[in-house]
């Protein structure tokens, strides 16, 4: 089930941990659990629990009152009770009906809701909150962040538990679950710099900028460079070294894959994509990268249902969406041209094999990082 766990829900089983330890306690009980939510302050949960003048100096006074200190300082691992891991179990059945394929911190609580019984539920009633109050604010603030997400960015799998304060510096709360804003990385440096490739990124640029046809779609072999150029497209909008069109637009990246994970019933892929799309529109600066477009033929189509690609062209043709896509020669034969209604939506660029000559500048220009991660120090003959 930990697996399944995002970052901050695994701090707060930790945070449970150190609470016991605090009070000398033996065991992980909801009590635990609820001070560990509510000390990790960043998370859905934390928030909700904030909202409702829930503090932790409270939530602790209240444990004590109740249970009391332990005898001495517990060592080594410290086992769930039996409640406490009926509240886990509650999580997953919590996420699972949300329609979510992580356990965030949110999932947790309203697993303690559900539970009931509990000395978390004992406290939450004693400081005044109404059980069936906390779980409406919760399921209120996972509509704020856009309905899908059930978090803040950073309470998803794989995100750091750091930073964050429910709202991300652009304001997209879906598609910061489903993508990436390179945009931003590229501002953060977190991006490797692009040499060379100034014909394709020029042509990319062009493309974006017309009034109609704008999307353009890097066709090349795998390894050849494509999301390089697009990386690059990124750093250049972050150094405003763009045309007057592309100046403050934010470049995102799509992951189709998050987007037909979990999606258990029919319908539930497209709902999602609408989301986004929904967003993408509101916002109307925002350029969306496709890696593997060719996927969006048949992505989360079922029998009966449809699939990405027929959600995109109505967009695409209405020049409500702006999208670069990159896919290899081969799927471009495959897929895009036996869709003529999709790839006339699209404008391909083909991005060629580098040159020797061209390699050995694009290794040079990424030597000082290749060093530093390595700890090595390469030469020109190297």
């Amino acid at each position: 089930m930990f697996e399944r766990f995002t970052d901050r829900a695994r701090r707060v089983v930790v945070l449970a941990q150190e609470e016991a330890r605090l009070l000398n306690h033996n065991y992980i009980g909801t009590e635990h659990i609820l001070l560990g939510l509510i000390h990790e302050g960043e998370g859905v949960a934390a928030k909700a629990l904030e909202s409702l003048g829930i503090s932790l100096e409270s939530v602790r006074g209240q444990v004590e009152e109740i249970i009391g200190q332990g005898g001495s300082s517990p060592s080594g691992h410290i086992p769930f009770t039996p409640r406490a891991k009926k509240v886990l179990e509650l999580s997953l059945r919590e996420a699972l009906q949300l329609g979510h394929n992580y356990i965030g911190t949110e999932h947790i609580l309203l697993g303690l809701i559900r539970e009931g019984e509990g000395v978390a539920a004992q406290v939450l009633v004693k400081l005044g909150a109404d059980l069936a109050r906390v779980r409406e604010q919760v399921i209120q603030l996972l509509s704020a962040y856009g309905g899908v997400s059930g978090s803040a960015p950073g309470d998803k799998p794989g995100a750091t538990t750091g930073g964050g304060s429910g709202e991300s510096s652009s304001g997209s709360h879906v598609l910061d679950q489903f993508g990436r804003n390179l945009t931003q990385l590229a501002r953060e440096k977190a991006l490797d710099p692009v040499i060379g490739r100034g014909r394709e990124s020029e042509r990319v640029m062009q493309i974006l900028s017309r009034r109609t046809k704008n999307n353009p779609v890097l066709v090349g072999e795998p390894g050849v460079g494509k999301t390089a150029i697009v990386e690059g497209l990124a750093q250049s909008i972050a150094s405003d070294d763009v045309p007057e069109t592309l100046r403050d637009r934010q470049l995102y990246t799509l992951d189709l894959g998050a987007l037909v994970a979990g999606s258990r019933y029919r319908g539930d892929f497209e709902e999602r994509l609408k989301k986004v799309l929904k967003e993408i529109q509101s916002r109307g600066d925002i350029i969306l990268f496709i890696d593997e477009i060719h996927t969006l033929v048949g992505a989360g189509a079922a029998e009966g249902a449809i699939d990405a690609a027929s959600i995109l062209k109505p967009m695409l043709a209405r020049g409500e969406l702006q999208t670069i896509g990159a896919t290899t020669l081969d799927e471009y034969r495959k897929h895009l041209e036996k869709d003529a209604a999709l790839e006339r939506r699209f404008q391909k660029v083909v991005v060629d094999e580098p040159t020797v000559a061209h390699t050995i500048e694009i290794l040079k220009g990424l030597r000082d990082r290749y060093e530093s991660h390595h700890r090595v120090t390469i030469t020109d003959q190297a």
